[in-house]
């Protein structure tokens, strides 16, 4: 083989590699997150997709359809994360009302931190699109729901005001997405959260026994 011959070899870009569906798609998710994150969501197309990924376009199709459909696949992905997250923390927490406020405003403010900027480029991205809107919906009742069970042991009959728990994820995702902008600090998020959850068991403690003298 001549010395021409040998450069061209060299010059040449390594094989793609064959990998298991699941492998592909976990490929393509830490892609997508690396991709999101150097370079904005604006830059998260399928077809820069399937180039940094080094496959083929109809490989990225074939996973995800459309652009919008991707985006959603990387909300899920956060969700899930989130909510293990949460999870955790919970049942290793001590049964207490102070503790269990810590647990859930330091766990959603460092998942969004975890993800730094990506999610709430993700989010806007999909705003308005009825796939995301059905999404974060689940998402924000099934957070509600988890809130809710953590913290109803410690409310007066067990009831926590549904208002105040949608009041409250109103303020986790503010809190979280200040911090995440650097607009505020973590700790200065956490605390303004978890105080917040505070103040809405301590409200629903006093509209219960309002209601009880009527």
């Amino acid at each position: 083989m001549s010395s021409t011959d040998q450069k061209k070899g060299a010059n040449k870009p390594p094989p793609r590699r064959r990998l298991l569906r699941e492998d592909r798609y976990r490929q393509l998710m830490e892609t997508a997150w690396r991709l999101v994150r150097e370079e904005g969501t604006e830059a998260l197309t399928l077809g820069r997709l399937a180039e940094q990924s080094g496959v083929t376009k109809p490989v990225v199709y074939d996973h995800f359809g459309t652009r919008p459909r991707l985006l959603a696949a990387l909300y899920r992905e956060y969700d899930a994360r989130q909510n293990e997250l949460m999870q955790s923390a919970l049942e290793a927490s001590e049964p207490t009302l102070t503790h269990r406020a810590e647990v859930i405003a330091s766990s959603y403010v460092d998942c969004v931190l975890l993800q730094g900027r990506e999610i709430p480029g993700v989010i806007a991205a999909l705003a308005g699109s009825p796939e995301m809107e059905k999404i974060k919906r689940e998402y924000e009742v099934a957070f509600a729901e988890k809130c809710r069970n953590a913290l109803a042991p410690f409310a007066e009959n067990g009831a926590i005001a549904p208002a105040g728990l949608w009041a409250m994820l109103g303020a986790a995702e503010a809190l979280s997405y200040a911090a995440a902008a650097g607009e505020i600090t973590a700790e200065q998020a956490r605390d303004e959260l978890f105080e917040t959850i505070l103040a809405m068991v301590t409200r629903s403690d006093r509209r219960a026994r309002q209601n009880s003298n009527l």
